[in-house]
């Protein structure tokens, strides 16, 4: 008798914790994703600014499904899904599943400004990190040989969006511009450089408790970061942002961590979308009119009384519904009733520098010193590898004793790189 067949889409917290949990050895597991390695999102910012080495945070999906010989891995981008055929379509293969499970999680939002899209930098994939930390440390090798009249866009840092993705980063920067770089370049003034934090609301850290939005916003101005709230961008055109009030900055340099989106598969027909591109989902994480189809983390969209809005796109989310829907399935195996998805929210946190986070728990807040340490703690527990957890220690024991990492490295692609993609996008 032929062994169910489980697809599963994405392989990032509810994805992995998925495919992790299913001990079922009766059972095929097919992981499809862009990427060969799990990336763990929350530290993105560090590999941006030097403090984390990529490896650190990107855990090769074949090393971890080592030891699990009906976990599959495939490398492919979906092209549709066909839940009449219970088909996955992609550019290599099609997969038929039995059951298929959508962990696609979420992509940068840019609203609809093409301009924005085609000249700012996201930050939602290692590859993305890489790229934005070769940007930063560009510029300054460009400003040593810049006409004064172009120093001002090269020396000014602009990140968009007051969320724990751009508070940790201005925050990172910020450090990075008064730790490090004065003794990297010793012939520039670094009092030129400039880092803005625009947010189009009223606070920074708008989900968190009122002590944590002024915490976080004191913090970050006391560290020479120009916070500007109630200030929407307009336009960037890769040279200066434009701002709603007609403002300009000018900057060679936008962040964008104003928004994410849904990655919806092709496939997903629109009436089974909500705000936000996500998924609409019923209490036990099932796609709305579809058999055997479950969308889990960022992707999914579920209203329950305590979360009339739908849950918040964070890791513990996804990986609480990852846990639930490994109970759902067996309980489909064994024909007994499903278990609802129920979300207890532990708090949230985000960190702003050296000795500076602010932590919500259900019933109090804290910040400082104490809620640091928290938060090193909590993510390192939820890194993949106990190897990884003990490096990524050992470069946070380096940078606080010393206020320096080594990490900083210029890693472009090759001309033949850029070629071979040129012609392989052509093709596609």
């Amino acid at each position: 008798m032929q062994k169910p067949h489980i697809i599963i889409l994405g392989a990032g917290f509810a994805g992995l914790q998925l495919a992790r949990r299913l001990r079922n050895n009766d059972i095929e597991i097919t992981i499809i994703d862009q990427f060969n390695f799990h990336q763990f999102q929350p530290l993105f910012y560090q590999v941006a600014t030097g403090r984390l080495e990529p490896s650190s945070i990107s855990f090769p999906l074949r090393k971890v499904f080592q030891k699990k010989k009906n976990v599959h891995v495939r490398l492919a981008k979906v092209t549709a899904i066909d839940t009449t055929l219970k088909q996955v379509v992609t550019e290599v293969a099609v997969f038929t599943y039995d059951y298929l499970v959508i962990a696609t999680g979420c992509t940068t939002n840019y609203f609809g400004n093409k301009n924005i899209e085609q000249f700012a930098f996201p930050m939602k994939s290692t590859v993305e990190a890489i790229a934005l930390r070769n940007r930063i440390l560009l510029n300054f090798e460009d400003a040593l040989s810049a006409k004064e009249a172009d120093l001002a866009a090269i020396m000014n840092i602009v990140v968009v969006g007051g969320g724990p993705t751009g508070v940790e980063l201005s925050g990172s920067l910020a450090e990075l511009k008064k730790n490090i770089l004065p003794d990297d370049y010793p012939d520039m003034d670094f009092s030129r450089l400039n880092i803005y934090l625009l947010e189009a609301g009223p606070v920074t850290l708008a989900p968190m408790s009122k002590a944590s939005q002024q915490a976080s916003q004191q913090y970050l101005e006391s560290m020479g970061v120009h916070v500007k709230t109630g200030t929407q961008v307009k336009d960037y055109d890769g040279k200066q942002v434009t701002l709603a009030d007609g403002t300009t900055i000018p900057t060679h340099t936008l962040i964008w961590a104003a928004g994410v989106t849904g990655n919806t598969p092709p496939g997903i027909s629109a009436d089974k979308l909500v705000r936000g591109n996500r998924i609409k989902v019923d209490q036990y994480n099932q796609v709305e009119g579809l058999e055997n189809v479950f969308a889990i983390g960022d992707i999914a969209y579920m209203e329950t009384s305590g979360f009339p809005k739908g849950h918040p796109q964070l890791a513990n989310v996804a990986i609480a519904q990852a846990k639930n829907l490994v109970k759902n399935i067996d309980n489909l195996f064994k024909q007994q009733t499903l278990v609802p998805f129920q979300y207890k929210s532990p708090g949230t946190m985000a960190t702003v520098g050296k000795r500076k986070a602010v932590v919500d728990l259900p019933f109090f807040s804290f910040q400082g010193r104490i809620a640091w340490l928290v938060w090193m703690f909590l993510h390192l527990m939820l890194i993949v590898s106990v190897k990884n957890r003990l490096f990524i220690f050992i470069n946070w024991a380096i940078s606080y004793f010393t206020n320096d990492t080594t990490l900083r490295l210029i890693v472009l692609p090759t001309q033949k790189e850029m070629v071979m993609k040129e012609k392989q996008d052509g093709a596609v």
